[in-house]
This record gives structure tokens, sequence and C-alpha cells, in this order.
């Protein structure tokens, strides 16, 4: 087996892993699924600064986002998951201020970071040094049809067919263009995205750079999960590794449709989590 395949092969070990951490995690009660970065609910005073990695970090003097902007709505406010590091917001905006020009219509944001971001109850493992952002691809007509259409338990449509191999109905031109979009942003780092919507567009789009920047991963059929590069005077952040050379299109791309990618071999074990930068403690218990 191929290097890169080997990778993916463990990574979709860890994916059935996390997948069934969260699952226990909302199945819990409440009480017990918190962690100690949840229940605070005001933003660390200070400079704007991304600390830590997106899976192990945290965020100092973050910004929050309106309930709605041009171009943007915000969804599902109740989970206290709207705050991010500056460039994170200016991303978020010049995205919708994009898609309100060409048509009117307002992407519905999900899960950015928690008010100092760090570990959050449930539903994501990274989001923790405010440089991720959900987006959703499907676009809304006004942010009360988006608030009222789209509560906790109903996510919006799938893009992906029943038989999760190919494109499905809800796809077109302006999930192309949200998602074009927001890979050609100078920020932007990498988006997840499934297979099905790399491989679809792979096949539109021939080995168009911007193409790289997409990184297949399960789920993310409904949703983009955009991650932001470091920004330059976070000097504590933690950048991810490179996105390989290349469009992404060609035999690492196959795989994911491969059995093996489909039935992984192999089982999870559970490591401990990792300790967070020390400037986190800090920040977490900063008055």
């Amino acid at each position: 087996m191929q290097p890169e395949r080997d990778i993916a092969t463990r990574l979709s070990i860890l994916w059935i892993g996390a997948m069934a951490l969260v699952a226990a995690a909302v199945s819990a009660p409440s009480s017990a699924a918190e962690t100690p970065w949840s229940r605070i609910d005001t933003v660390a005073a200070g400079r704007p600064e991304a600390i830590g990695g997106p899976s192990n970090g945290c965020l100092r003097g973050a910004s929050e986002l309106p309930p709605a902007g041009e171009g943007f709505v915000s969804i599902r406010r109740h989970r206290n998951r709207f705050y991010g590091h500056p460039h994170t917001l200016e991303f978020i905006q010049e995205v919708a201020r994009a898609i309100s020009q060409r048509t009117g219509d307002l992407i519905m944001i999900g899960d950015l970071a928690q008010p100092r971001g760090g570990r959050m109850a449930s539903s994501h493992v990274s989001h923790q040094n405010g440089l991720d952002v959900d987006i959703w691809l499907t676009l809304a007509e006004s942010a009360r049809q988006a608030w009222n259409e789209t509560p906790e338990a109903r996510d919006p449509p799938t893009m992906v067919a029943a038989s999760q191999a190919e494109i499905g109905p809800h796809w077109g031109p302006e999930q192309r263009f949200l998602i074009k979009t927001a890979a050609e942003h100078p920020k932007v780092d990498r988006i997840l995205v499934n297979p099905v919507i790399k491989r679809s567009l792979c096949r539109s789009e021939g080995e168009a750079a911007w193409l790289r920047r997409l990184r297949p991963w399960w789920g993310h059929d409904a949703h983009m999960h955009v991650r932001l590069k470091c920004p330059s005077d976070s000097t504590e952040c933690q950048q991810q590794a490179p996105v390989p050379p290349g469009s992404g299109c060609g035999s690492q791309l196959d795989w994911w449709f491969s059995e093996e990618a489909r039935s992984p071999s192999g089982s999870y074990s559970s490591r401990p989590k990792p300790q967070p930068p020390a400037t986190c403690r800090q920040i977490l218990n900063a008055s």
C-alpha cells in the first residue's frame, strides 16, 4: 500500500473512533458532556491571537460573528460557537458579499469557535483556535427562513446522492461558486468536503489550481469545513502540515471510493488528550 493510502487508512480509522466518541458525547447527559471551555461565556481580553492547533488550541481576543449581515446568517447560536479570530470573520464577510452580489441569497454559517476556543462538548475535535468555520452549502433566502428551517435536529439537505457515489439533486452552480470562492481566498489553508463533491468538481474543473485546497473527508456532504492559515501575528499558532502538491484529483482521490476506504481495517484505540499550550491554560483560568 502506498504511503498516501496508508495515511488515509489511518485517518479513516481515527475518524470512525472520533465519530463514536461524538455519539457518546451527544447521548450523554449535558453535564457529563461539558468541558471547561464550553462552560466559559466570555472572551479572553487581549489582542486577537490564535494559539495552538485546530485540535489542541485556544483563542484570545476573539471577535463575535453577528447573527446576520450582508450575505450571511449565523444559525444555531444557542451553541455559543460564533466566535473567531478577526481573520475568520473577515473571510466570512468577504465570501458572503460575493454570494450576495451574485444571487441575493445568504450563506448559512454554522460553528466557529467558543468564546475562548478550546475543546467543545460535542460535534467537533477541531474548531479550537478560532480559524475553523462550517459553511452550509444550501443558501437561504432570508435570515428568518434559515433560523426557522435549521433547528438543532434538522440539517440542510445533503449534496450527495443516496448511493453515496454521485452528486445529488441539490447540487448546482451556486454550490460550485460558493466552494470555489472560498477555496480561492488567500487566507484559506484547506477545505474539507465529501469525496463525492471533490470528485464532481475534479470532473468539471479539470486541474484548476483551487482544487488543491479541497481535501476529501467523510461526512461534509451538506457543509464545508474551512480552515484558515495561521495569522502572521499569532506567533503561537501551529500551522497544519502543508497540503500536498497537485489538484488531488488522481489516485489519491480514487482511494476514497475503494472497498479499503469504506471498510478500513484495524481498531481505534483511545489516546490521551494532548496537553494544551501553556498559554491556553492561562486563558482558560483568566477572569
